[in-house]
């Protein structure tokens, strides 16, 4: 499909940018909240100073401001859970009676209908006003005649997307001429059409949109006379934005810019405007596309200059007050084993042998919250990050340099402040006791992977005796794991070598070996411990807050669907009602271990288990089959930790709650966030596997079928895990057609197959960095 450009200029072609987007639609349903900040200091309200009058104040005064329940209490003075009840009931009866808007992701907005009656009167009836209901899913009925809804908006591709709301059972499809300009994940009001058919997908437009997630674009520069279009980078973006000559800045045609849209149309024939803020160079050079993936996702290029001040602010020297307070492990045998190319080092192991013959082994974290306090500039800004990022060349850190990889790394041969998990252990791998509590240590030794490896392999070098017995006992808490039900799925992480203009030399899949699983048994093992820790504390259904890492089990149809696929493939996987699903994909890792087809079937396995997130309701982990789970151990690159963190060491401080409501905040926030940063990575990588295929213009590779559509077919080159498209179009020997019930393309007139996870043969037809996309020429199957 040509995308036409609107307004000035709109003459011009631009080519079709559908690239190589194999997803449709799916996005979640809960959103990121940004609301968060310090506690407000006002006196305790009471129940009786809250009613609807004073909230539609609030709302009144900040018409087109979306609140949370958090900031709401803040306004109010509510700090007791009596008025953060009655401000929940207040609220939803007042969303119910269409004063107010519940968005998706646990907010209100004042309804735009309502905005002008604020002022002149409270108690309006309902009989005879503008608004209808309906009685079934209590969408508002719009002065237009059809029903409104609100809800998320799911970009699904350049020609539509999908509006997510909890008033409807079904996604509501919206062609993107009626969209507003609304970009994914932007809240917006729909009004439906009427269905042509009882059974056909609803249907809409976009009447308004409540809340833009981001009004800042980056994309590429095409230059004309006196103006320029910017074509956005992002797949999913139906629009370009049209930069008038005062807002070009000193930009060159073909430039990777940041452009902010100050202008947003009413008429979809024409294009918004804007102006570029930031230029990141030549489209296609490294750090062009580096830095425009960074603000694509919107992460930050370096610390406010107040945060870094701050850091530098903190006393280096350890007190002997602080030590004192403290359980003192300088004087056991420590170390840390992180990749070679490591600089914040966040876990240590501790090892001695008791007098009873058991082993205490200490699993020691970096004590970040002891150097950032709450509310604090470094406090805020940790939050706002809430994740370290780990790009092809470079990390966008949590926290500042000097703690990252000072204060807080535990560096060898030097005093550093922990919170430590210590076990009790015998031979078997059995924990006969533990503790909880802040420590100090010294750490003997910084070994990388590959040096600890080669001590498990030789059985000799530094600190031998206690690495050997650390893996003997990993070994056994891992086959503990699988026997409680936990999955046997491992991720394939992709690696370069790159020289120093950021070019990819060599391309490589990283190898986990055993002392990669020596240290993340420990450290599972740890947050497992701090999570039930928490939560056996407080006796009976009021529980102690505390911030989990759940992981829910698979959707049940998604099972079954997946069963049937692996079926296809010789695969048999029973997944139905009352199996072992562990088990039986257990089973399945073990019998693809090493075979074309892993890789892929493995991810879509993944693929039917709900994502992993963040949350103070203890919904357990499925993936590692713990009733409780939490993260711990990288409080320096993640924000979730030091929450966990703080909330321990104030249970032993004072008897007390945290309040709930803050943290699932929070830890919403966090995980959006994480998301955030995954897929940012993702697109650093693909950016990094295209410019490196460019080199293998016209040679050969076997790859392996990963995804078909109507269009193409995509194919994960096995050497490198470089995932191209082969056009259908393309393919000269007969015209094919997919057959999506069955994952194959079938030829009209020679009925040749190909099936999803076929052995193939490739040739590199093209590479185009500025679209992210790989182009593949079939030139042979692997016959099995």
């Amino acid at each position: 499909m040509e995308r036409k450009r609107r307004g000035p200029g709109a003459g011009r072609d631009s080519a079709s940018r559908s690239g190589n987007n194999r997803k449709d639609k799916g996005a979640p349903r809960r959103e990121k909240d940004g609301g968060s900040g310090r506690r407000s200091g006002r006196s305790q309200n009471t129940a009786g100073q809250v009613s609807r009058e004073v909230l539609l104040n609030i709302f009144g005064q900040e018409p087109k401001k979306v609140f949370t329940y958090r900031q709401l209490h803040r306004r109010l003075g509510v700090t007791d859970k009596e008025g953060r009840e009655l401000v929940s009931g207040l609220l939803k009866k007042m969303s119910k009676n269409g004063e107010l808007i519940f968005l998706p992701d646990d907010s209100y907005i004042l309804n735009p209908e309502f905005r002008g009656s604020v002022e002149k009167s409270f108690d309006r009836p309902e009989r005879g006003s503008r608004r209808e209901r309906d009685s079934d899913r209590g969408a508002t009925v719009s002065r237009r005649g059809g029903p409104t809804m609100v809800g998320k908006v799911d970009l699904a591709n350049a020609r539509h997307a999908y509006v997510v709301t909890e008033e409807s059972e079904q996604d509501i499809r919206v062609p993107v001429e009626r969209l507003m300009f609304a970009m994914d994940g932007d809240t917006v009001r729909v009004q439906l059409r009427k269905s042509r058919r009882a059974n056909e997908r609803p249907e809409g437009e976009v009447v308004e949109v409540i809340q833009r997630q981001r009004e800042e674009i980056v994309g590429r520069l095409e230059m004309s006379k006196g103006y320029g279009f910017i074509v956005p980078d992002q797949k999913k973006m139906y629009f370009d934005v049209f930069v008038g000559e005062r807002g070009l800045a000193d930009a060159n045609h073909g430039d990777k810019v940041l452009v902010k849209v100050t202008e947003w149309p009413e008429d979809p024939q024409k294009s918004p405007t804007g102006e570029i803020i930031r230029v990141f160079g030549p489209a296609g050079e490294h750090n062009a596309e580096i830095h425009a993936i960074m603000a694509e996702f919107g992460l930050p290029f370096e610390f406010p200059e107040s945060v870094e001040k701050e850091a530098d602010a903190i006393p280096e020297a350890i007190t002997k007050e602080e030590i004192a307070k403290r359980r003192d492990f300088r004087d056991i045998t420590t170390f840390t084993i992180d990749p070679a190319d490591a600089k914040d080092f966040d876990d240590a192991l501790s090892m001695r042998q008791l007098e009873n013959g058991h082993w205490e082994v200490g699993v020691h974290i970096a004590d970040v919250t002891h150097y950032v306090q709450p509310n604090s500039r470094l406090e805020k800004e940790a939050y706002r990050r809430a994740t370290s990022v780990y790009l092809v060349d470079r990390t966008i850190p949590m926290l500042p340099e000097r703690l990252s990889n000072g204060l807080c790394s535990l560096r060898p041969n030097e005093d550093k402040l922990t919170f430590s998990v210590v076990f009790e252990i015998d031979d078997n791998a059995k924990v006969h006791n533990y503790w909880v509590g802040r420590t100090i240590i010294h750490s003997d030794r910084r070994f990388a992977y590959e040096e600890a490896q080669e001590v498990i392999e030789t059985g000799e070098g530094d600190y031998a005796q206690e690495i050997l017995k650390l893996n003997e006992l990993a070994k056994k808490f891992k086959d503990k794991r699988f026997q409680n039900g936990a999955v046997n799925f491992e991720t394939i992480e992709v690696k370069f070598k790159l020289d120093e203009n950021g070019k990819p030399l060599h391309l490589y899949v990283k190898e986990r070996k055993d002392a990669h699983k020596l240290i993340e048994e420990f450290m599972l093992l740890a947050n497992k411990y701090v999570a039930e820790h928490v939560y056996k504390q407080r006796k009976g259904n009021k529980k102690l807050t505390m911030v989990y890492r759940t992981h829910g089990a698979p959707d049940p149809e998604k099972l079954m669907n997946f069963s049937v696929f692996a079926r296809k493939f010789g695969y048999k996987v029973d997944l139905e009602e009352g199996k072992d699903i562990s088990k039986e994909l257990n089973k399945l890792a073990d019998q693809t271990q090493g075979k074309p087809e892993q890789s892929v079937l493995q991810s879509l396995a993944i693929r039917t288990m709900a994502k992993a997130k963040y949350s103070t309701e203890e919904e357990g982990h499925f993936g590692l089959a713990f009733a409780h789970y939490s993260h711990f151990t990288s409080p320096i690159r993640r924000y979730p930790d030091m929450m966990a963190h703080r909330l321990i060491h104030q249970y032993e401080q004072k008897d007390f709650t945290a309040e709930k409501e803050e943290f699932e905040e929070r830890s919403l926030h966090s995980s959006d966030m994480e998301k955030r940063a995954a897929d940012a990575e993702r697109a650093s990588i693909k950016f990094k596997q295209v410019e490196y295929i460019s080199g293998f213009i016209g040679q050969q590779f076997k790859g392996i079928v990963s995804g078909l559509t109507d269009w193409g077919m995509y194919v994960e080159i096995e050497e490198n895990k470089c995932e191209g498209m082969v056009r259908l179009a393309d393919l000269q020997d007969d015209f094919y057609e997919l057959d999506s019930a069955n994952y194959r393309i079938i030829g009209q007139n020679n009925k040749r197959i190909i099936s999803f996870g076929d052995e193939v043969i490739v040739e590199v037809k093209a590479a185009n960095v500025l679209e992210r996309t790989i182009d593949l020429i079939l030139i042979d199957t692997v016959k099995k």
